[in-house]
């Protein structure tokens, strides 16, 4: 791409790949571009727009630089092939005719360069996160729903202040959830690692141990908060999100404006129905505040288990990696094929199945002449195939279509079942629900239900107490019922019987309220 006078031509980036930038990266020598492109974004950064080829040498580190500039230039020429650069003649330079006619060139970054690299640098920050789980934006999730409940009781809100505290409530929420994910993915990732000292591991898995119930505990007791919450604003939140979209709608031009409303008015319903989705339950649907909570406390026994295999590792305990490479040596060390299959079969227990197809033919054949079934396969009546299915791999009967069942039934019968099952945790919450305080030992004899309720409820509970504790309060995933657990002077034991048997364990002060009755009232 040289002209007559010395130059060089602009490649037509219009004909190139949109993903021609790309190329440098999947060829030869790619380190070397990746050094070059980091050149130029440096030199960007102050405020230089032209290198010259000695000048991205000089820039690049003496341990990752070439032998030679002319090895530079060389790959300054591939990245202008590519359209990350661009070449300009050096005419500054030029004090002869002869200097003219030289191949001088400057180069700087194109417009598609830049956006690779910008692309590139995104990529790898999402590569590199490892996220957190956040407490902190629990508890700003529930100062900004608490701002929106006195927002919503105003009969004028100021629409910056709504715009402003739906706009915080939002961001701190995509971020926890965000952050989760990214969290919950790079601990699956600690706990699948095989090649780590055991001394590091151990040292992580106690500061790790240590993050994981902090956060469940902060979980468990603004869980059900916002829940409750989102419930209330429900009613509500309608006018303060029509309030959001209008402000942002209010720069649109005049013939887009009614437009950009409504967009932003779609927006924002679909994030609150997102942040309701996330801490609320719903019948078929855990909340995904529940999930996370699950995937936490299940991630602790996991990460005891790899503490487990790695001391079995130290301790030069068998485990399932190790019988693999003692039954690979077996394999290499058998005399022949015949042995190597024999050794197949006993590891693995693979043997010919007899049973691929049944059919009415089949079984009457097998009642007038029945097998035992000590019988060896060997020894047994050998299958016979359709020959349809050793051509085609699959056998079926030509005919009518069979007609479509009637589900009617069935959807009755399950809305029968939802409806009483639904009966059924309803007088299991009238049941729960104490006239003021009470002792664990008074609440007399529980059905099923209503003791599955009570364990979950009393496990919320626990879960918050901490050594010096003498009271706490828990709220429900849904946020539908509250406990509250006070600790008794002495030893004294609290019996709870159900049908299927008796839990015992220390007595404690309690009182249960079913919030969905407080907030009817």
């Amino acid at each position: 791409m040289t002209s007559s006078d010395g130059g060089r031509d602009a490649p037509d980036l219009t004909s190139l790949s949109p993903f021609t930038p790309f190329t440098h990266l999947t060829v030869p020598h790619s380190a070397l571009y990746r050094d070059i492109m980091a050149a130029f974004l440096a030199a960007k950064e102050r405020f230089a727009v032209h290198l010259r080829p000695e000048d991205v040498y000089a820039a690049l580190s003496p341990e990752r630089r070439p032998g030679e500039v002319e090895a530079v230039g060389k790959a300054l020429d591939a990245l202008v092939g590519w359209g990350n650069l661009r070449a300009d003649p050096d005419t500054a330079r030029v004090t002869a005719v002869e200097d003219f006619y030289r191949k001088r060139f400057i180069y700087q970054l194109t417009k598609a360069g830049e956006a690779a690299e910008e692309a590139l640098a995104v990529y790898g920050d999402a590569l590199g996160r490892r996220g957190a789980l956040q407490a902190v934006a629990l508890h700003d999730i529930v100062t900004q729903l608490r701002a929106l409940l006195v927002l919503a009781a105003e009969d004028a809100p100021d629409p910056a202040k709504v715009h402003l505290a739906l706009d915080a409530l939002s961001s701190r929420f995509a971020a926890l959830a965000e952050n989760a994910r990214a969290f919950m993915g790079s601990l699956q990732r600690t706990i699948d690692l095989h090649e780590i000292e055991v001394d590091d591991f151990l040292a992580y898995k106690d500061r790790l141990i240590q993050y994981l119930e902090r956060f469940i505990q902060d979980l468990i007791t603004l869980g059900g908060r916002i829940a409750r919450l989102i419930t209330e604003l429900d009613e509500c939140v309608e006018p303060l999100l029509r309030i959001a979209a209008a402000r942002e709608a209010a720069d649109a031009s005049p013939g887009e404006a009614e437009y950009a409303e409504k967009a932003a008015l779609d927006r924002w319903r679909g994030r609150w129905s997102g942040l309701g989705a996330w801490f609320r339950s719903e019948e078929g649907r855990e909340a995904q505040a529940r999930l996370l909570r699950g995937r936490a406390l299940g991630a602790i026994p996991q990460l005891l288990a790899v503490v487990r295999v790695l001391n079995d590792r130290r301790s030069g305990r068998s485990d399932r990696s190790a019988d693999f490479r003692t039954l690979a040596r077996w394999f290499a060390e058998a005399d022949g094929d015949d042995e190597r299959h024999r050794l197949w079969r006993v590891a693995f227990g693979l043997y010919p199945a007899r049973h691929l197809t049944i059919d009415a033919d089949t079984l009457a054949a097998r009642d007038a002449t029945p097998v035992p079934p000590v019988t060896p396969w060997a020894a047994a009546t050998p299958l016979r195939i359709s020959p349809q299915l050793r051509r085609t791999g699959s056998y079926e009967r030509r005919g009518k279509p069979r007609r479509v069942a009637d589900r009617s039934a069935g959807r009755r019968r399950l809305a029968e079942i939802a409806a009483r099952q639904n009966a059924e945790i309803s007088a299991a919450r009238e049941r729960l629900v104490t006239d003021g305080e009470t002792r664990l030992s008074e609440l007399g004899e529980l059905d099923p239900v209503a003791f599955g309720l009570f364990l979950q409820l009393l496990g919320d509970a626990l879960a918050t107490w901490r050594p010096g504790m003498t009271r706490t309060v828990a709220t429900s995933n849904d946020g539908s019922m509250e406990i509250r657990l006070a600790l008794l002077p002495g030893d004294t034991v609290a019996e709870i019987r159900t049908p299927h048997g008796t839990l015992r364990g220390p007595d404690h002060r309690v009182r249960i309220v079913d919030l969905t009755e407080v907030r009817g009232r």
